[in-house]
C-alpha cells in the first residue's frame, strides 16, 4: 500500500523558515522523482518544486533561491527547506511521486504576523 505522509507545516511570521517532510512507502522510493505542490482554497493546485532519482532539481520561478528540495533514499524521504518565508507561500502543501498519482494528505503553512 503506497503512502505518502507529509509534516512540518505550521505558522511561522514573514521572514522565517519552515522544513517539510515527506515519508514514502509502498514503493521504490528511490526510483522515482518526487514533487511538492501547493494549493490554496479556489485555486489550482501548483508544483512548486522537483527533484528526480538523479538528483536534479527545478523550482517555480517565485521560490528560487529561498526553497530547497532534498531527498534522504535511505529514509525514504523528500524534504522542502523553506526560507525568507511570505504571505503568498500560505498553501497545503503535498508531496507526490512523479508519474504516478500517489499523493501525500497534505501539511499546512500559513505565513502571518
Amino acid at each position: 500500500q503506497v503512502q505518502l505522509v507529509e509534516s512540518g507545516g505550521g505558522l511561522v511570521q514573514p521572514g522565517g523558515s519552515l522544513r517539510l517532510s515527506c515519508v514514502a512507502s509502498g514503493f521504490t522510493f528511490s526510483q522515482y522523482g518526487m514533487s511538492w505542490y501547493r494549493q490554496t482554497p479556489g485555486k489550482d493546485r501548483e508544483l512548486v518544486a522537483s527533484i528526480f532519482s538523479s538528483g536534479r532539481t527545478n523550482y517555480r520561478e517565485s521560490v528560487k533561491g529561498r526553497f530547497t528540495i532534498s531527498r534522504d533514499n535511505t529514509k525514504n524521504t523528500v524534504y522542502l527547506q523553506m526560507n525568507t518565508l511570505k504571505p503568498e507561500d500560505t498553501a497545503m502543501y503535498y508531496c507526490k511521486a512523479i508519474s504516478t498519482t500517489y499523493w501525500g494528505q497534505g501539511t499546512q503553512v500559513t505565513v502571518s504576523s
